[in-house]
């Protein structure tokens, strides 16, 4: 999904600012009115089959919608509220007291979201934005450069071509190709230079035709396509032909005399916006065409030829230059500042009904914007609302002092990060098919000093305040040393008489082992770290065995693949990304040894953690082996450890004894 990671980077950012949880919930459902329209990638973070597998059948395309509307009601139903609204999608569920129609009136709150890319909504004081101003600046310079020497140039920004000439009034455009084949999803038309607004939509007036004689399948992919504002696979494609030995054309006539001066046209700008890897789909499948137009007085005209426009640029290489500039510009501005990321697009909201079992070939009763009744979800909304309006009220009841939810989960969430099982072990189900809370008055308690802390300097909603609470408590302090009476009543440590041992998340090892080594790369945000291949259309992931310096920043920043083993830290609970997970399970086998001990990665990383202990003790073998122990461990070795560790090092190298203390419990678990 193409920059996906446009909403981790919210995520981490939120959380290091310490965003107050009441702020980064309705941030996610109703950013794009808040000027943090990335924000809402949360709603779409969730698996989905893109519309090129659904097919053009009628009733997989209502399903696969109903399956989407599923992913965003398990999404904030497990996430927000810990309820497990799917079990009410083809029945009342069957525990908890939410009905069907509780269930679809959820849903015609999110009506108007749907899995794909679009600008995100940024406000000015946004950093993207902020990056994108000075962007921009630069774009209109070298455009400046090139006015000086030529009235027409090409631009190359990934997703689409566009062509610019001195605006000139005309009635109609014609485009020639000169390739065999050709497949276009969009053509955009536009005015003067500080214009951007289309003259070649249908919905303006503009009409275009072509000669049916070089259209391949035009029942599916009929020419009126290119000028429908839609991009996507379900393109116009025409091909060269014999009878007629000519090339497709086509032409647009505008409703009314009209100044024109830019042309963008893209071959497939949906794979471009909306993946990472399908790099091959990005390319245009026609790479030379002329632009004429239709002046006012009927006559045609040349004013652009792609072969004359790339032959001047090479004699003037002041003007290649600049081109080439624009086109670094154009991939700088992809990375730093808004364009289309996978955080979802906008349709219009419909009528939301109750699908009888689920089905939506069997819709049966209207139902208003609503949470569940339970839960006192009345809204002030009602089907006649934009699907904005509906997300912002319905994040406002989210956060409500009257919600009994939203503030238990995300407090109960916290504790188990921290003590590694929460009050309520099913942190994403309070319900009766949940676990039961172990202390129910000290949830309620933290629950409220989280949002309305009784403490006068506490910020309300504060989550690092609260982890700060939970860290500075008795409870946290205690030894994690069994006792036999203990063990005997409570073997789990439910009733937190000892600090529950617990090892670390895949994360926290990878990351352990790259800061000791002193290579990891503290580098935040940006484009995610690949550890496979490219894929190339329906091949399998294959994991790369390169653990170069590009791999090594955090992991939260390194790019899965759902049902993809990193053959490394996938054995140590790393949960498939196609699934929801409240929370991880902590399992302890032999492969996890294995890998730690065997992998290239841990190798490497061991004679770069070796090499830094020696250049940090200056070469003293004894030195090195006490600070190999300070980097993983954070303490100084004991007698008999020293000793051993000495032994191994004059036999084997410092580097053995380094796997070895990143293969130990102590790096693993908490002490």
């Amino acid at each position: 999904r193409k920059l996906a990671w446009v909403y981790r980077d919210y995520v981490i950012r939120a959380f290091n600012q310490d965003l107050p949880y009441d702020e980064f919930v309705k941030q996610q459902l109703a950013g794009d009115g808040m000027g943090v329209g990335e924000a809402l990638g949360f709603l779409v973070a969730g698996p989905h089959v893109p519309a090129a597998t659904v097919g053009q059948e009628a009733s997989a395309i209502r399903q696969a919608r109903a399956d989407r509307m599923d992913e965003i009601m398990q999404t904030v139903g497990a996430s927000m509220l810990g309820v497990t609204m799917s079990c009410a999608r083809c029945h009342n569920h069957k525990f908890d007291p939410i009905s069907i129609q509780d269930y679809y009136s959820m849903t015609a709150v999110f009506q108007d979201i749907e899995f794909g890319s679009r600008f995100p909504e940024f406000s000015q004081t946004h950093p993207r934005k902020a990056k994108a101003n000075e962007i921009w600046r630069g774009v209109a310079e070298n455009r400046n450069k090139i006015r000086n020497k030529t009235p027409t140039w090409e631009e190359d920004w990934g997703g689409y071509k566009e062509i610019h000439w001195k605006p000139i009034e005309v009635v109609g455009l014609r485009l020639n190709f000169w390739s065999g084949y050709v497949g276009l999803d969009e053509v955009e038309i536009f005015g003067l230079p500080s214009e951007n607004f289309n003259l070649a939509l249908a919905t303006n007036g503009t009409k275009v035709r072509t000669d049916l004689a070089f259209a391949q399948q035009r029942d599916r992919f009929p020419v009126f396509r290119v000028i429908d504002g839609k991009y996507g696979t379900q393109r116009w494609q025409a091909s060269y032909n014999k009878q007629k030995k000519q090339n497709p054309w086509l032409e647009f006539t505008f409703e009314r005399p009209v100044k024109v001066g830019r042309l963008r046209m893209s071959s497939n700008r949906e794979y471009y916006y909306e993946t990472d890897y399908l790099e091959q789909k990005n390319k245009f499948n026609f790479d030379q065409f002329l632009v004429n137009v239709k002046l006012v007085d009927g006559t045609w005209k040349e004013i652009a030829s792609i072969q004359e426009i790339r032959d001047f640029n090479k004699r003037e290489k002041s003007v290649g230059d600049a081109v080439g500039e624009i086109n670094h510009l154009a991939y700088k501005l992809s990375e730093e500042g808004p364009r289309p990321s996978f955080v979802g697009s906008f349709i219009e909201p419909k009528i939301t009904r109750v699908l009888h079992r689920g089905s939506p070939e069997n819709p049966r009763d209207i139902v208003p914007p609503a949470a569940p009744k339970i839960l006192s979800g009345e809204l002030e909304v009602d089907n006649e609302d934009s699907g904005r309006a509906r997300r912002a009220e319905f994040a406002e009841w989210m956060v409500n002092e009257n919600n009994p939810l939203t503030a238990r989960v995300m407090s109960n969430r916290i504790w188990q990060h921290v003590f590694g099982a929460g009050l309520v072990v099913t942190g994403g189900d309070f319900g009766r098919a949940g676990a039961p809370p172990s202390h129910p008055e000290l949830l309620d308690w933290i629950a409220a000093e989280f949002s309305n802390p009784s403490r006068p300097e506490a910020t309300p909603w504060s989550m690092k305040e609260l982890i700060r609470l939970f860290v500075t408590s008795d409870a946290f302090k205690r030894s994690n040393q069994p006792s036999d009476v203990g063990l005997e009543k409570d073997a789990t440590g439910s009733l937190l008489w000892r600090f529950p041992p617990r090892r670390v998340e895949a994360e926290v090892i990878r990351d352990g082992i790259l800061l000791a080594s002193g290579k990891l790369n503290r580098e935040m945000g940006g484009r995610s770290y690949r550890i496979h291949n490219v894929k190339k259309t329906y091949a399998q992931w294959e994991v790369v065995n390169n653990f170069g310096p590009e791999t090594w920043r955090r992991m939260i920043y390194q790019e899965r693949m759902r049902r993809v083993d990193d053959q490394i830290f996938t054995a140590f609970d790393f949960p498939d990304c196609g699934q929801v997970r409240s929370k991880r399970p902590v399992s302890t086998t032999p492969l996890q040894a294995l890998n730690l001990m065997n992998s290239d990665f841990v190798v490497d990383q061991a004679i770069h953690l070796a090499k830094r202990a020696q250049n940090e003790s200056k070469g003293n073998l004894k030195t090195s082996v006490i600070r190999a122990f300070e980097l993983i461990f954070s303490r100084k070795p004991r007698t008999e450890e020293l000793n051993a560790s000495l032994k191994i090092a004059k036999d084997r190298g410092l580097e053995i004894v380094c796997r070895a203390l990143m293969n130990s419990n102590e790096f693993a678990f908490l002490p």
